[in-house]
């Protein structure tokens, strides 16, 4: 009977290990990254971006937070990568829980896992999904 238990113990941990896995190469080929950095580096224009990076002091962080609406990347934060502009080193990222589209600089993005403020590595099922399929951005929002 003990060994019955074993057995089964031991079969059943090999399934939690695996069904626990997660394959970051597989999604991080699928687009996904992860923020590296915290900070308002996420913009709806790429100039804005550009421009609170090579000018970086407390009044053009808030002038871009209040009048570029620019958003707070926190670091290991998951985004889905939309587009990107290998020349100019920026991405169009979709975080999940922002419905537009946003651009960062790639460099402040990981396809490695990150893990967040809580020691939590997030994957798209864990947040809203980063990219939903149907969902456009509406004037309202902007």
């Amino acid at each position: 009977m003990k060994l019955l238990l074993f057995l089964i113990s031991a079969v059943s941990l090999n399934f939690a290990g695996t069904a626990l896995a997660t394959d970051y190469a597989a999604l991080a080929a699928q687009g996904y990254r992860w923020v590296i950095v915290n900070g308002p580096y996420a913009c709806f224009k790429e100039e804005d971006v550009e421009r609170i990076v090579a000018h970086h002091t407390d009044a053009t962080e808030l002038d871009v937070v209040q009048n570029a609406a620019c958003y707070y990347l926190i670091p290991g934060t998951i985004a889905k990568v939309i587009s990107e502009d290998p020349a100019r080193g920026i991405s169009q990222i979709q975080l999940g829980n922002i419905t537009l589209r946003v651009w960062t600089y790639s460099r402040y993005l990981s396809k490695s896992p990150i893990p967040d403020t809580y020691g939590v590595i997030e994957t798209p099922g864990d947040a809203a999904d980063p990219a939903p399929a149907t969902q456009s951005p509406s004037p309202s929002n902007r």
